[in-house]
């Protein structure tokens, strides 16, 4: 019975044994294969931490921009050259079948500008996206007819003109809160725009966002204490000496239609009850604009790239200029200066 007992102990380590040796055996494989397949694992694990940041933040912020800031406090996304990946940004958003509108307001002898405009933003506006594009003008027969490619359109809404270019300027919000009333559910995002510019390079998916400012290029390097914003207290555009972030321009912003249609109602209010009062505040709608940026935050921020002025040098992190107001006489095109 001993023996018998001695035997099956035997029998059982060297079972154990031969387990462990192929449980080595295994692991020794499995590590092998881990070892083989870490490239590609780190770049799965890369390609899903950049899918996740375009989902949340809709960028891809790339480290090596040292040279500029790319992140604001609120941890929204400041989009420049490089700071994102165009073929990625394209795919995730292209199969959504977007329809993207643009606003810009061709009053006076601005339409003169009307035609630089559409047809470069053939050539670099949302490149293989519905655009529409909505021209506010009173001068219908003086709208220019450019090619469009498949998908793209242009509309013109017939406007009173005016004669103060202050008047004009903040008439936009109003103007374009009632688009936004007319359009239908399938307009997913508006950028409105000044039209005496033009595009230079692509301006594309990368500028997506819920609600969207861009930095003004003439302010973006001073601090805050030069910034032109109403300083009034009696104007409901005012801005403490404390406050703002960014000094946005009234020229390029957007965001998603119901943010946009907020944004417009509150500045075109804010803009009428100021009038009442008899007060304009100093910069018209990009005053109450920036009032807007600050006390609600723009989910992404556009660097001085979406747009330029052509009077000014390029400085060197400006990496592309991508849309620019072109040089003009202002006495010869404003109805008052």
């Amino acid at each position: 019975t001993v023996d018998r007992l001695l035997l099956l102990i035997l029998l059982l380590q060297r079972i154990l044994l031969r387990l462990l040796l192929l449980l080595l055996i295994l692991l020794l494989r499995l590590l092998l294969l881990l070892l083989l397949l870490l490239p590609l694992l780190l770049l799965l694990l890369l390609q899903t931490l950049q899918l996740f940041q375009i989902l949340l933040l809709g960028c891809c912020f790339d480290f090596r921009r040292t040279d500029v800031v790319t992140v604001t406090p609120w941890l929204a996304p400041i989009v420049w050259e490089s700071t994102f990946d165009p073929v990625l940004m394209d795919a995730i958003f292209k199969p959504q079948n977007l329809t993207i509108a643009a606003t810009v307001f061709a009053v006076g002898k601005y339409v003169q500008f009307l035609k630089d405009f559409l047809k470069t933003s053939e050539q670099f506006f949302f490149i293989g996206f519905n655009v529409h594009i909505y021209v506010f003008t009173d001068r219908p027969n003086d709208v220019p007819k450019v090619q469009l490619a498949p998908g793209r359109k242009v509309s013109v809404r017939v406007v009173q003109s005016s004669q103060r270019w202050q008047e004009i300027s903040a008439r936009r919000m109003e103007m374009v809160h009632t688009l936004l009333l007319e359009l239908s559910d399938s307009t997913h995002f508006i950028f409105c725009l000044d039209v005496d510019s033009k595009f230079h390079g692509r301006w594309g998916s990368e500028s997506l966002g819920e609600l969207v400012a861009v930095v003004h290029p003439g302010y973006y390097g001073n601090p805050r204490s030069r910034f032109p914003f109403e300083r009034r207290t009696k104007s409901r555009a005012y801005m403490a000496p404390s406050d703002g972030d960014f000094y946005y321009c009234g020229g390029a912003f957007g965001g998603s239609v119901d943010q946009v249609l907020a944004l417009t109602q509150t500045c075109s209010k804010n803009y009428r009850d100021d009038e009442k009062e008899g007060v304009e505040a100093a910069w018209q709608e990009e005053s109450h604009l920036n009032r807007y940026f600050w006390e609600n935050k723009p989910s992404k921020v556009l660097s001085p790239e979406y747009l330029w002025q052509d009077f000014k040098p390029r400085n060197p992190e400006i990496r592309i200029i991508r849309f620019s107001g072109v040089i003009k006489n202002y006495a010869a095109i404003r109805p008052n200066v």
